[in-house]
């Protein structure tokens, strides 16, 4: 899957070289910037070749991973197979001692030398590292745009044209009297108020009537022997004079002529009427300076190189595999060499988890992660872990 995803990238570049070279054989110096379109291309090229070298570290990282599961199943195998014969030849040999099983059996260590230790440690693969140079950029055209050449001069040109303005000479106007009639010639009806006078009348107040009355004298007596004499006597009627108002004419309507009214008035009339004149505007003229155009523009290809890349990869010279060594135990180590051990893989920054002379869990993994960061064979306490830790071990 890698390797196809690294084939499609090396297609990617070539067709876009490609595509760039007939883009650049087709465009106009107006349609595309050729600098920056090569500086991009570069900064694509760059990242293609990043993409290129993360996809063969990734591809190598599987690949070791696969040789390791590989071969730690292979050892798993052997192991099994190495039970196996070690228990059948025990079984085969009961009537010999097991010193001379142990020097006879093929699994054991070649050429021991006695009062030493052996363990068979996992020796882990070494590589090697080759380059190729392969190409990154083919060879293509930089095109360089050589700009127009212009000229300097001046040129007389026309500013404004040449027009005419219409100008208008107003009305002249004054003034007039005028007597106008403000409210016309009418009639109206006007109430007669009735007439009175005043008259004297002589009113009876007292009719004429008689009235008898007594005497008042002897001789009105027609004796002595007579009694009162009594005359019937004439009164006058009586009268007043009153003053009464009378109706001389009654109250009516009479016709009345209202007269026009007029008013005097002025007003502004029309002396001279509006006319208007045209007035010619002469045309304005202006020198400029101007550029004329001496070479046009032109475009020049320059080649560019095709350009190779160094690209290494590691290669495996030898796979993991188990094999005896010589190592440390409790035969030939003492309590001082732990010390030392411990006090070594603390100095180199792994942490032994005290220094006490012991061999314990966290002095066991800080030895294999030393062994580890180191390429050394893991498994014991091999000579070569020693040599590294500039431990030596007294006989």
């Amino acid at each position: 899957m890698r390797t196809n995803q690294v084939l499609a990238i090396i297609v990617g570049i070539a067709l876009g070289f490609t595509g760039c070279a007939s883009r650049s054989t087709t465009a106009t110096p107006a349609d595309v910037d050729y600098e920056s379109e090569v500086k991009k291309r570069d900064a694509e090229i760059k990242q293609l070749g990043s993409s290129v070298q993360d996809l063969q570290r990734d591809l190598e990282r599987e690949r070791k991973e696969a040789e390791a599961a590989a071969l730690a199943q292979a050892r798993a195998e052997r192991e099994a197979e190495e039970a196996r014969a070690a228990a059948r030849s025990a079984k085969g040999s009961s009537g010999t001692s097991s010193a001379s099983a142990v020097a006879g059996g093929a699994l054991l260590p070649p050429n021991a030398k006695t009062g030493e230790c052996y363990a068979r440690v996992f020796v882990p693969p070494s590589y090697k590292t080759e380059t190729d140079r392969v190409l990154s950029r083919e060879a293509s055209d930089r095109i360089k745009i050589i700009p127009a050449v212009y000229e300097s001069g001046k040129e007389t040109v026309t500013v404004k044209e040449a027009s005419e303005r219409i100008e208008i000479i107003p009305a002249e106007y004054g003034w007039e009297e005028e007597r106008v009639q403000i409210k016309p010639a009418s009639k109206k009806l006007v109430d007669v108020p009735a007439k009175y006078d005043w008259v004297e009348e002589k009113v009876l107040v007292e009719a004429a009537h008689t009235v008898w009355k007594k005497g008042s004298g002897p001789i009105e007596k027609v004796d002595n022997g007579t009694g009162e004499i009594m005359c019937l006597v004439d009164v006058p009627a009586k009268y007043n004079t009153v003053k009464k108002r009378v109706l001389v004419q009654k109250a009516g309507t009479r016709e009345v002529e209202v007269p026009a009214e007029y008013k005097t008035v002025k007003r502004n009339v029309v002396i001279k009427p509006a006319t208007t004149r045209k007035i010619e505007i002469p045309a304005e003229y202006s020198t400029v300076a101007v550029r004329k155009l001496a070479s046009p523009a032109r475009e020049e290809r320059i080649p560019i190189p095709e350009e190779y890349q160094t690209v290494s990869r590691t290669v495996m010279v030898e796979e993991g595999q188990l094999e005896w060594r010589p190592v440390l135990c409790q035969t030939n180590m003492t309590r001082t060499t732990v010390t030392e051990i411990q006090r070594a893989l603390l100095d180199a920054g792994f942490d032994p988890g005290g220094i006490d002379g012991v061999i314990g869990q966290k002095t066991m993994s800080a030895l294999s992660a030393f062994q580890k960061s180191k390429g050394l064979a893991r498994g014991a306490l091999t000579q070569a872990t020693l040599n590294a830790l500039n431990v030596r071990v007294s006989g």
